[in-house]
């Protein structure tokens, strides 16, 4: 190939890549727009089923804000009486700092930094991990994500999006590939694959996609552990609304399972 051809098709390769990227991160500001600058709170239940079809259910609520252009996510759980007031933070890092996640027991009354492997495991004993709950929120600083071919959900078109371990994290999940709704930008579909096996799958029903002052949220998702046989129902039972004023002590890792 003569240098002059050869330096053209370099040229046109690097500029696919920078549109490629441009269009990744077009579609995760979309996803990350619908957590709102101010104050949203929601009521939440997660009902857990075992393979024996055994089920426990968990209330709380979610507060959500992105801060500083920084996403920032509470669950604080209300019931059962042995969970009353456990709390798991979120605080997304941005360019210079990773992402932190944090749990608070009320029966060992004591905050535990969660990081590395433990960001897989189990939260509360539902099939969401702890790095689950925070992806749901589009803070994928641990992951690299790339757009693959769209494809559609239920007649609606949806963007397909693999996110997969950035180089030297500790990752249980060799790829994870989310279908986001090209109308709202919320992901409809996950799928956490360990090597080729598909382990976990989340889904939403397309009549769940609702909007709250101005942003969409899908009022309920079924997260299934597919070698296990397990399953866990998100709901979102109530928008309690937005507020501009966010307590200090609300996304502190100091305070944050102290309450209101």
């Amino acid at each position: 190939m003569k240098a002059g051809r050869w330096l053209g098709v370099a040229l046109l390769a690097v500029a696919s890549a920078a549109r490629a990227d441009d269009a990744t991160q077009k579609l995760l500001d979309c996803m990350r727009s619908n957590v709102p600058p101010s104050l949203q709170i929601k009521d939440v239940e997660l009902t857990s089923t075992d393979r024996n079809g055994a089920e426990r259910l968990l209330k709380g609520k979610v507060y959500a804000s992105r801060a500083d252009g920084l996403i920032r996510l509470l669950l604080r759980i209300s019931r059962p009486r042995d969970l009353d007031g456990a709390s798991y933070l979120m605080r997304e890092g941005g360019a210079d700092r990773k992402d932190e996640i944090f749990l608070y027991l009320p029966a060992i009354q004591r905050v535990r930094k969660i990081s590395g492997a433990s960001s897989d495991g189990s939260l509360l004993g539902t099939d969401f991990s702890y790095n689950d709950m925070k992806q749901l929120q589009a803070a994928f600083g641990d992951s690299r994500p790339v757009l693959e071919k769209p494809t559609t959900i239920g007649n609606r078109p949806v963007e397909v999006l693999r996110l997969q371990p950035a180089a030297g994290a500790a990752a249980r999940y060799s790829r994870v590939l989310a279908y986001v709704d090209r109308q709202s930008c919320t992901a409809l579909k996950a799928e956490f694959f360990e090597g080729k096996t598909l382990r976990k799958e989340l889904t939403a029903p397309i009549d769940g996609l609702k909007r709250a002052d101005g942003y969409w949220y899908l009022s309920e998702l079924l997260m299934r552990d597919l070698k296990e046989n397990t399953r866990t129902r998100l709901k979102v039972t109530g928008v309690i609304g937005s507020s501009d004023q966010l307590p200090s002590k609300l996304f502190d890792p100091t305070s944050f399972y102290r309450g209101s």
